[in-house]
């Protein structure tokens, strides 16, 4: 399946990039795609070893590792103590973490991006990669509006 932002599958990325694809690597490779979310290692392993009970913790760790040195998936630490992970986009985007519920929200603006931009270039420095994360809370909702 391709999520939005992907030419290719992460099992075709990784079969073009010459890495043997074992049943069980492709099981991991289709879990991460299938992620709305970003989930760590233990989450990954939960939903892998429900499709193959054969698929051990230690096994997600090491594709994991094997996926993230290949430059196919990012490892993501939202000061939660918990790595998270996602397939590298084809497009770049920035993450919005509520802190008090850890939900993380995938935004792109083209205003950020531009003053990134002159930031570097005012600095003397051409900008080639970026990552931001913004954390909050969630505005409170006010009683007088609906």
């Amino acid at each position: 399946m391709l999520k939005p932002g992907h030419s290719e599958t992460l099992e075709e990325q990784c079969v073009k990039q010459g890495m043997r694809m074992t049943e069980q690597r492709r099981v991991i490779a289709q879990v991460i795609e299938a992620a709305i979310d970003h989930p760590d290692v233990e989450e990954l392993y939960r939903r892998a070893a429900a499709q193959d009970p054969r698929i051990s913790l230690s096994t997600v760790y090491r594709t994991l590792n094997l996926f993230e040195e290949a430059g196919l998936v990012t490892k993501h630490d939202f000061k939660d103590g918990r790595a998270r992970f996602e397939p590298i986009p084809d497009e770049h985007h920035d993450h919005l973490i509520d802190i008090r519920s850890g939900k993380v929200i995938e935004f792109r603006n083209e205003e950020i991006e531009a003053i990134q931009e002159v930031i570097a270039k005012r600095l003397g420095y051409r900008l080639v990669d970026h990552r931001l994360e913004l954390y909050a809370v969630p505005l409170k909702s006010d009683p007088g509006k609906p």
